[in-house]
């Protein structure tokens, strides 16, 4: 188990460094930080004078060396546009974002997995086919258009829930949350639905696959051969044995979630930070991109650490193609 997160762990910090690397190559040749940072009436001694204390004539390892270690803890210099320190600014739009993909990440899970046990269990029914078709839908349309029509339905006409921003937030000592105020919740049903409903319908069709297939395995043959009881037989042996590549899956989706949300933070004007990065993206403020991806690429790495230590606690053929390649070693 240890060399098992140990290799994992190596493997991540490759990717990391690989991802700053992409980075540290936006801020060198993605424009020049200097004309960024100062206006047309500066002169070319007061640039040059600048372009010295940034260190951007050092040599390039030297730069590198120099960015990855700021990057480590967590300085990733100034907003070119706001002239504020990056890192602050993600951090207060940080619980925004998180908020929005972890409610739709268990929204997600939370109807996908019934969704898909049922379709599995029940694949010529009707109910099932009305199921299918809705990921059919969920699969197919863009993620815009989808919230777009939840605004038309919901907020314009119905009504009822709000068409932008976070309503009522709480601060809990820097963390500014949704999930304690009414309006918070309310601000929060269309979003997670919107940037969930793809994964749903991802989650749904794996786990209906996973389930016909388990299901027609020789030991649920024989288990029910043995007269064990249907819902013994689905959800103590097929079930369990569909949740490894659901776990896999899910994991990564969230990942997914989480890089991908920016599209509904923009059609939902929520203040994360994808819709940062999109306005860094218009006025070319590189800190912000560089810092987004670096830190989307850790969330990535560390949700798919975990996924690979729970996918070897949870299945146990792993750990023994593990044991016996120690072995032969």
């Amino acid at each position: 188990m240890v060399a098992f997160v140990i290799r994992r762990l190596i493997q991540s910090l490759l990717v990391m460094f690989f991802v700053a690397l992409v980075a540290f190559t936006m801020f060198r040749f993605v424009g020049d930080p200097v004309h960024q940072m100062v206006g047309i009436e500066t002169s070319m001694e007061e640039r040059e004078a600048l372009r010295e204390r940034l260190g951007l004539r050092d040599p390039l390892i030297v730069q590198f060396a120099r960015f990855v270690g700021n990057a480590a803890i967590g300085d990733f210099g100034l907003s070119y546009q706001h002239k504020r320190p990056v890192a602050e600014m993600l951090l207060e739009r940080l619980p925004a974002t998180l908020e929005l993909s972890l409610v739709s990440a268990v929204f997600a899970l939370a109807v996908g997995l019934p969704m898909g046990v049922y379709t599995g269990l029940h694949r010529h029914g009707v109910l099932s086919k009305f199921f299918l078709t809705i990921s059919l839908i969920g699969i197919s349309l863009p993620t815009f258009l989808i919230g777009i029509l939840l605004i038309y339905l919901f907020s314009v006409q119905l009504g009822v829930l709000p068409s932008f921003g976070r309503g009522s937030v709480v601060d809990l000592g820097g963390w500014r949350t949704n999930f304690l105020t009414v309006d918070g919740w309310k601000a929060l049903i269309m979003p997670s639905i919107t940037l969930g409903l793809f994964q749903l319908t991802l989650i749904m069709r794996l786990v209906r696959s996973e389930m016909l297939e388990v299901l027609r395995t020789d030991y649920i043959k024989f288990a029910r051969a043995r007269g064990l009881a249907d819902r013994a037989i689905n959800f103590g042996h097929a079930l369990k044995n569909t949740m490894v590549p659901v776990i896999t899956i899910t994991g990564l989706q969230l990942g997914s979630i989480i890089a991908f949300a920016i599209i509904t933070e923009t059609v939902f004007q929520w203040p994360g930070m994808g819709q940062m990065f999109l306005l860094a993206v218009q006025n070319v403020d590189i800190p912000i991109m560089a810092s987004y991806l670096i830190l989307i690429a850790f969330f990535f790495v560390v949700i798919n650490l975990i996924v690979d230590i729970l996918y070897y606690v949870v299945d146990p053929r792993l750990r023994v193609d593990t044991a016996t390649a120690n072995g032969h070693g």
